[in-house]
């Protein structure tokens, strides 16, 4: 696939060879691609902000040459836009004429100024607030200005400049969230995002790639694909394992950097133990409480103890159904929506939410489709739960399987028989009395 942008040997050094030339950035190649986020990471003063500004045209190579769509750039890109880190709003305008600006300055008739500022900032969730001026809005508020008034021109590229290191702990995460959001319901009018960071962690959760530089001169060290599904978690031994490897990289640079090896991806997440009524129960009560809550006082409302509620909250998570940050569990889209639903619509959306999120429950389907009469023996899949749990728990595991299944009408289970089968379907081993059940 050709690449929106690239930079062919570009180098940048300041002086003269008689006045003590200094180099910054050796010779480096470097290419973005659609349909990617693709993350530039490296220490302090390697030269990462000058190389996005070299790949933006805002500033000029000492030597080789950089192409937009396969033309030389010799000037500004005129089909990008950047999100500052220090938000850089005009303190005189209202948040409507800010992410007008830009528009403004192309020349585009008043109306359609309006009328496209508007619907991004209903995008990027700033309705309501077109006529505050900066100084009313919070950190995460102003930032999410700063994406408004980037994307409002539909860049080809947004180039990012550390966006989250000015703001608090818990508002930078919520905005990474809204943003791969946004990136993944394709909502973002862009074809690529390039962002720079210091944060490991920033970069692993948020990029299709990641390129990570040495210092002086700037030379990139490593360049790999992040090969981790999304949502990504912190806690996935496949995720430390590649922040644990993009660190040993930053701190020794006199290394050689091969490419990260993660470890083998489990075939089977754990399902958490939780009935489907539960987890029904903890979505209406968080559609009742504006979407987000504390978890203790979720489990005082629902009079749970905290760790009989924290399985049901992983249960309601590893369904797409809510997430969890900083000690508060917020509903998404598709909880909501199966908040609000009946109850065949639940088990429509839990059947959905099932087949996309639990590879288990995707495999038993699967395989009693595959079957001439639709039945398996639970062995056959308690064999190979145990390959990645104890026995006791591959029976839970399966356990929990069978419940959920049932609920979502994808299979049955027949325990006189240990037979699974399709809805549809009777065990054909089963004796008169049983199949009759």
């Amino acid at each position: 696939m050709p690449a929106i942008i690239e930079a062919r040997k570009v180098e940048k050094s300041y002086g003269t060879e008689g006045d003590g030339r200094i180099q910054v950035i050796a010779p480096t190649d470097m290419a973005i691609y659609p349909g990617e986020i693709m993350a530039l990471l490296g220490p302090s003063g390697s030269g990462k902000s000058t190389l996005l500004r070299i790949l933006t045209g805002l500033a000029r190579p000492t030597g080789g040459e950089v192409l937009h769509n396969g033309q030389p750039l010799t000037g500004p890109c005129s089909n990008v836009a950047i999100v500052f880190q220090s938000f850089a709003l005009f303190p005189w305008l209202t948040v409507l004429e800010n992410v007008a600006a830009p528009l403004k300055a192309l020349g585009v008739q008043a109306a359609e100024r309006e009328e496209r500022s508007t619907r991004i900032l209903d995008v990027v969730g700033l309705d309501g607030f077109e006529n505050a001026y900066p100084k009313e809005l919070s950190g995460g508020m102003k930032q999410r200005v700063g994406f408004a008034r980037a994307l409002v021109v539909e860049p080809e590229v947004l180039f990012m400049d550390e966006p989250f290191s000015a703001l608090d702990v818990l508002t930078a995460e919520n905005l990474r969230g809204e943003l791969l959001e946004l990136w993944q319901s394709h909502k973002m009018p862009t074809r690529a995002v390039f962002v720079v960071t210091h944060n490991i962690e920033e970069a692993v959760l948020l990029a299709d790639r990641i390129v990570v530089l040495g210092k002086n001169p700037a030379v990139v060290r490593t360049d790999f694909p992040v090969a981790l599904d999304r949502p990504r978690d912190h806690k996935d031994p496949r995720f430390t394992s590649l922040v644990d490897y993009i660190y040993r990289v930053l701190t020794r640079p006199g290394e050689e950097a091969p490419p990260p090896v993660l470890p083998a991806r489990p075939r089977y997440q754990m399902l958490p133990h939780a009935q489907h009524g539960a987890v029904a129960g903890l979505l209406e009560l968080l559609a009742d409480h504006g979407g987000r809550d504390d978890m203790y006082r979720v489990a005082a409302a629902l009079s749970f103890e905290i760790d009989d509620l924290l399985p049901v909250v992983d249960a309601a998570a590893l369904l797409g159904f809510a997430k969890v940050e900083e000690g508060d569990v917020e509903i998404t889209a598709a909880g909501t929506a199966f908040a609000e639903a009946d109850i065949l619509q639940r088990k429509e959306l839990f059947r959905s939410a099932a087949l996309q999120n639990l590879s288990l429950i995707r495999e038993i389907t699967r395989s009693l489709e595959a079957r001439a009469d639709h039945t398996l023996p639970d062995g056959f899949f308690e064999d190979l739960l145990d390959e990645h749990f104890s026995e006791e728990e591959a029976k839970a595991q399966l356990d929990t399987a069978i419940h959920w299944g049932r609920y979502a009408e994808l299979f049955d289970h027949d325990t006189d028989t240990h037979q699974f089968f399709l809805p549809e379907e009777t065990s054909p081993t089963a004796p008169p009395e049983v199949a009759a059940r």
